[in-house]
């Protein structure tokens, strides 16, 4: 990992909390633990996680409506979250999906397998963070654009103005090359915003991850390791 990604366990086996604690630690993940979902909205207001591990079926509060409250506030929704539950029935899987986790994984697991969805899901936040920061900087260009078109309409308009009056005084060919510079500007300025367009057509937008028109693969790695 190029910086120490930040993990929140929740779960309310201390057996699980332990087994996590030290696989991940050893890995390189700082890891915070929280016995249920209070636990973890308390743990939230400190800890920044790049990733919840969640059990579902805990005391106090579910992890079903843990999950529900982190994507009904602004300030956690993006937070990736992997569920795990012992029910293996499709129906609770949909509701897990359908709620906002991003990967659910039935009990017992396989710790090979938890490790390869992590880094799936690291992966495809840090690509959701590049892209995002791409289209910042292509809506400013797009900005600057339409600003230094509008100049080079004023600055045409100004020089054209400019060789009516100076065809009377004799300087008629100076104000020429000035025109003729803005021309060169303008020209420059269309070719580079033009080819700037052309790269935005080509790329993947955060429009098309969030509609899930792009998919990202998992490896495998990690250790054998099966807990419940």
């Amino acid at each position: 990992m190029d910086a120490r990604k930040k993990i929140l366990i929740v779960d309310d086996d201390p057996v699980n909390l332990d087994f996590f604690q030290l696989m991940l630690s050893k890995l390189g993940f700082e890891v915070l633990e929280a016995h249920d979902g209070l636990d973890a909205l308390e743990r939230l207001n400190d800890f920044n996680p790049d990733i919840i591990l969640l059990d579902n079926i805990m005391p106090n509060m579910s992890g079903w409506e843990l999950t529900k409250t982190l994507k009904d506030d602004g300030r956690y929704r993006n937070i990736p979250i992997i569920m795990f539950s012992a029910l293996d029935d499709v129906r609770d899987k949909v509701a897990g999906f359908e709620l906002g986790v991003d990967d659910y994984i039935t009990k017992p697991f396989n710790f090979s397998e938890v490790l390869a969805r992590i880094k799936v899901i690291l992966r495809t936040r840090e690509l959701f963070a590049q892209i995002a920061m791409r289209e910042s900087r292509l809506h400013l260009a797009e900005e600057l654009n339409g600003e230094v078109s509008g100049t080079i309409a004023d600055l045409r308009a100004g020089v054209n103005e400019l060789i009516s009056i100076a065809q009377g005084q004799g300087i008629a060919d100076k104000v020429g090359k000035i025109s003729a510079l803005v021309e060169k500007l303008d020209d420059r300025f269309g070719r580079t915003f033009s080819e700037w367009d052309n790269l935005k057509k080509n790329e993947i937008g955060l429009s098309a991850l969030e509609s899930g028109v792009w998919n990202s693969s998992e490896e495998d790695g990690g250790s054998d390791a099966q807990t419940g």
